[in-house]
């Protein structure tokens, strides 16, 4: 029998699977990569009998590869919290879906663990921009303000490690990221001692000075939208200054452009005031997903821009 951890590579999904595996220790293959990297079940080639743990990806564009191995014998436990489509009734597969818009895949999995790991629950729901869920995630914790705040910091900064159009621009992979979390069962020991936590704050804070000396695109209304080039910091920190910029204008809808070949892809930002309609958005474009708070396009072309627009602007203006 073969295990399978199957999971996305920002800061929800790795510590969604830190949290499992520190109440369930086993060897198991790793799967995952970019954030955008969503389709990670069709990597998989599973027999009779072997296990799949899948986190933070869609149940939706994983569909077809699901049905496949659940036919050929393999059992799967599914948690995540996008859109999902019609789930699979099948014997093999324990589905644990929840698309509100204040909960995060690792919360699910704090919710299926009885709150046994929260610690990196809290961090993950920071990462996901999700600060209200955190703090009340961690209210019980009586963690004092340093403590929330540096997991605050760690959450930004695993998130931040995702977002790139391939591994090549990131600063670690993110199964070698997950690998060295996992030797910590307590987020702050990772944030006192571990060198990689300093690398990816500081590469942070260069890439997110860069984007701040962008000027929107358009500011109209309740929504702005920014246009970053085609280089590998801006791919690395447009997700992370889509939210800071979300924080800072919680009543207004962001949109966050980056030139590639050919077109864009596209970040988008509901309004935190109003945490919805960015999935319904970016669904209406071919290679568009995510949930209500948050969603993206993996390929804006350039022919298509003018009608993002018009649609981005549609979807938030009351």
């Amino acid at each position: 029998m073969q295990f399978y951890d199957i999971f996305n590579g920002d800061a929800d999904g790795i510590c969604a699977l830190q949290q499992l595996r520190l109440e369930e220790p086993r060897a198991s293959l790793l799967v995952t990569g970019v954030k955008r990297d969503i389709r990670l079940l069709e990597r998989v080639t599973a027999r009779a009998g072997d296990e799949l743990t899948v986190l933070d990806i869609s149940l939706k564009a994983n569909a077809g590869d699901l049905r496949r191995l659940l036919e050929c014998g393999a059992r799967c436990r599914y948690f995540d919290h996008h859109a999902a489509g019609d789930i699979p009734q099948h014997a093999n597969l324990k589905a644990f879906i929840d698309t509100a818009p204040d909960t995060c895949t690792s919360l699910i999995v704090d919710r299926y663990l009885n709150g046994r790991q929260r610690l990196w629950a809290v961090v993950a729901a920071f990462g996901d921009n999700l600060i209200e869920s955190a703090l009340r995630a961690a209210a019980p914790l009586r963690l004092d303000e340093g403590d929330v705040m540096r997991m605050r910091q760690l959450g930004d900064a695993l998130n931040y490690n995702a977002y790139g159009e391939i591994v090549d621009d990131l600063h670690y992979h993110p199964a070698d990221l997950f690998e060295t979390l996992r030797r910590y069962r307590d987020p702050r020991d990772f944030i006192n001692g571990e060198p990689v936590f300093e690398v990816l704050r500081n590469a942070l804070a260069d890439d997110l000075e860069r984007a701040e000396a962008h000027a929107p695109e358009f500011e109209r209304g309740k929504c702005a939208l920014y246009i970053l080039p085609d280089t590998a910091w801006s791919r690395r920190i447009h997700g992370f200054f889509g939210n800071q910029l979300a924080r800072g204008r919680p009543e207004r809808a962001h949109a966050l452009l980056v030139r590639q070949g050919g077109g864009f892809t596209v970040s988008v930002r509901a309004p935190l005031e109003q945490p919805y309609g960015a999935d319904a958005l970016c669904a209406r474009f071919e290679t568009g997903g995510g949930r209500k708070a948050a969603a993206g396009i993996n390929l804006l072309p350039e022919s298509e821009l003018k009608r993002f627009i018009a649609e981005f602007e549609q979807a938030f203006t009351v």
